[in-house]
């Protein structure tokens, strides 16, 4: 019974097809677009999982015990509460005259405390006794306590994440950092649509652009019961202008933890400090010819010891250490990367992590023991595995889907053997409209490197035929746009029905094949990145039905550099749509741009080289360059440079900007009037 269900679910997957295709049955620009209802190319929602207390098996009202798939009782135990995010529960808890102006809001693990920023201040409120105090008084607009400003959220914490302070796990400290913006340039974005006006309204605000000064950072520790406070004395590392890109504790308080990493994060170093005193002692340092990516912070077991993620082989594995930073051991090793720890079970010695030992499109997730032995994989066949374990680790429901079947959902035993397939996705699109499918590439570049591609061909292909390409991307570092997973891209079923292959690459740099190969574009992004690109262009454009005089780019920020970058450094686009995008290192953040690129001031050439601007008169084909009038991230200078190099060099271009939209077109209006545009570009430049 088991095997038959294994092969049935392993065969099913291998052979599914959606139906033949009909001429009737074509998407419209609207339906494509969003603008119109349409049948929906995404797989149909797999509800099976597991009940609250991951015991029974659940869809919907239908209960089942997971071994024998018999019908079962729902529990009595109810479904947890959807719970408000944290940072809403403790706002809640600030009585109103203290919730005016409070930003950042924390509870204390013990939840006796409430941390919160107001006014560049780091405060307390103590519920008990209804009181509320400044922890620092120093805060002003150049000085920034417990808050980020925007290069450290946007660049080292993450997207919206402002929050600069950490609560000890027993609640009695609080680190911040504190910011001196009083070094960095201000930028002005401006905004021409105030309602009820015809004046502008400025957005100033503090922006280092790539050799500018970084505001300085400082770390500190406040006491919360006496407000004493101590502070970390970063002074040896100021010659480096650090960095401080991670913060936390050690699980029993006793040591403050952070890494610090110089200005172009050539090197990182993980620090314990004395919550009393601030006095600290290093205990990791990893460094590198390119960059080193941000550390995590370390993974503790409860023997003090503890787990490292690092990438100093080229490719990032987990490491044991003694707690005062001694190696014990590789956990693991070999010519494959790591991603994520899944779950350590320290009792049994286990531990499941998710990698691309197995093909970089793919996910999967494996286990292996703490002293590095019995390495097995649980996920079985290709494409991308989401995992949700019972009670006790003895079962798993695996989420798995492909670029080539829309998912199903199995149960699996503690092994990864399947023991029933309990639900497949289907494409409801498939029964009336045409549905391309896609394949599944590997790409020699010119050097040899396997590029991973993924092509869509048109339902009705005919290899008589030639077809105009259309190739969207983002190839960032370490940003893939090729994954086997389903993609189900209304937009791009729309492009296959209206003749066009749809091609994404995924350059080396991009190719999530681990950090010997991203760093490949260190000190002169855009180069190689575009030397694989024409190599893919190339290669599929032996094939005598794909046209390479009928080939289109298009991305977004990054993106939107490449396209910009490709049309003047190659000749082998008719048409490039750049969308935000960055036309010259020089104008971008310092963080981000210096990590890949060093300084305008080291690197001065690699600079020259990877401009847009001032390959300008260079251009070929037919460039559209696009940019939101607000974009606070990458600003509408960008576009206003780059058209001016155009016009001074004779170009022909199209230009739009979109009025109030930031980093992104998110105005459902002008989503359609670009949509409109772009559309009317490809039918001139690549149609028949």
């Amino acid at each position: 019974m088991q095997q038959r269900l294994l092969l049935a679910g392993l065969v099913a997957a291998s052979l599914w097809s959606p139906p033949l295709f009909s001429q009737q049955s074509r998407l419209s620009l609207e339906q494509a677009s969003g603008r119109a209802q349409a049948p929906s190319y995404w797989g149909t929602p797999i509800r099976w999982r597991w009940g609250p207390e991951r015991k029974l098996l659940r869809n919907g009202e239908d209960w089942r015990h997971p071994m024998d798939f018999s019908q079962a009782d729902a529990p009595a135990t109810a479904e947890p509460e959807r719970r408000r995010s944290q940072q809403n529960q403790a706002r809640q808890q600030l009585p109103e005259s203290v919730r005016k102006g409070a930003e950042l809001v924390e509870a204390a693990p013990d939840g006796n405390r409430i941390a919160f920023v107001r006014s560049n201040n780091l405060w307390i409120y103590e519920p008990e006794s209804d009181r509320s105090r400044a922890l620092t008084e120093d805060g002003n607009d150049e000085w920034f306590n417990g808050k980020l400003d925007w290069v450290y959220q946007e660049e080292i914490y993450g997207r919206g994440n402002f929050k600069g302070f950490w609560w000890s796990p027993n609640s009695r400290f609080i680190a911040y950092l504190a910011l001196d913006e009083s070094p960095v340039h201000e930028f002005t974005v401006i905004d021409h649509i105030e309602p009820n006006t015809f004046r502008v309204k400025p957005e100033i605000s503090n922006y280092p652009k790539a050799g500018d000064p970084n505001p300085v950072v400082h770390l500190r520790i406040v006491d919360v019961q006496n407000g004493a406070h101590a502070r970390v004395d970063l002074s040896p590392y100021r010659d480096q202008e650090p960095l401080i890109v991670r913060v936390g504790w050690t699980p029993d308080s006793s040591q403050l933890l952070f890494v610090i990493q110089d200005r172009i994060q050539s090197w990182a170093e993980l620090m314990s400090a004395d919550p009393e005193n601030g006095r600290y002692q290093r205990m990791i340092r990893e460094s590198s010819d390119s960059w080193v990516n941000r550390p995590n912070l370390p993974r503790w077991l409860q023997d003090g010891s503890f787990l490292w993620l690092s990438e100093r082989t080229g490719h990032q594995h987990l490491y044991h250490y003694r707690k005062d930073g001694r190696l014990i051991r590789p956990v693991t090793q070999g010519d494959w990367s790591v991603r994520s720890i899944q779950h350590l079970d320290e009792e049994q010695g286990l531990l499941w992590f998710s990698s691309n030992r197995d093909g970089a499109i793919n996910q999967n997730v494996y286990r292996i023991r703490l002293d590095g032995t019995g390495l097995r994989r649980l996920t079985q066949g290709e494409g991308s595995h989401r995992l949700s374990f019972n009670h006790d680790r003895s079962l798993f429901l695996d989420s798995v889907s492909s670029l080539t079947h829309p998912g199903e959902m199995r149960l699996c035993d503690a092994d990864g053997n399947i023991l029933r397939v309990l639900e497949e996705a289907s494409v409801p699109a498939a029964k009336t409209h045409a549905l391309a499918k896609w394949e599944a590439l590997q790409i020699p570049a010119g050097d040899g490197f396997l590029l991973d591609a993924a092509l869509l061909k048109p339902a009705d292909f005919d290899p008589s035929k030639q077809y105009p390409v259309w190739l969207p991307t983002y190839s960032g570092p370490d940003a893939p746009s090729v994954r086997n997973r389903w993609n189900g891209s209304a937009w791009y079923q729309f492009l296959a029905q209206q003749g066009f292959l749809v091609f994404q690459v995924n350059v080396r740099t991009a190719s999530g094949k681990g950090h010997w190969a991203i760093e490949q574009c260190y000190r002169r992004l855009g180069v190689m990145e575009l030397s694989d690109l024409v190599d893919a262009v190339d290669w599929l454009c032996r094939h005598s039905w794909a046209d390479g005089s009928r080939v289109g780019i298009t991305g977004y920020s990054y993106g939107g550099f490449m396209a910009a970058y490709a049309l003047t450094k190659s000749d082998r686009f008719a048409l490039g749509i750049a969308g935000g995008g960055v036309f010259d290192w020089g104008m971008y953040d310092t963080i981000y741009t210096e990590r890949y690129m060093s300084t305008p001031q080291r690197n001065p050439e690699g600079y020259q080289a990877t401009s847009v601007l001032d390959a300008a008169a260079d251009l070929n084909g037919h460039l559209f360059i696009h940019h939101g009038v607000m974009d606070d991230n990458v600003h509408v200078q960008n576009a206003m440079q780059l058209i001016y190099a155009l016009q001074k060099a004779g170009k022909d271009f199209d230009f739009m900007l979109y009025p109030q939209s930031r980093h992104g077109v998110g105005d459902r209006d002008q989503r359609w009037h670009l949509r409109r545009f772009e559309w009317r570009l490809i039918q001139e430049h690549l149609g028949p």
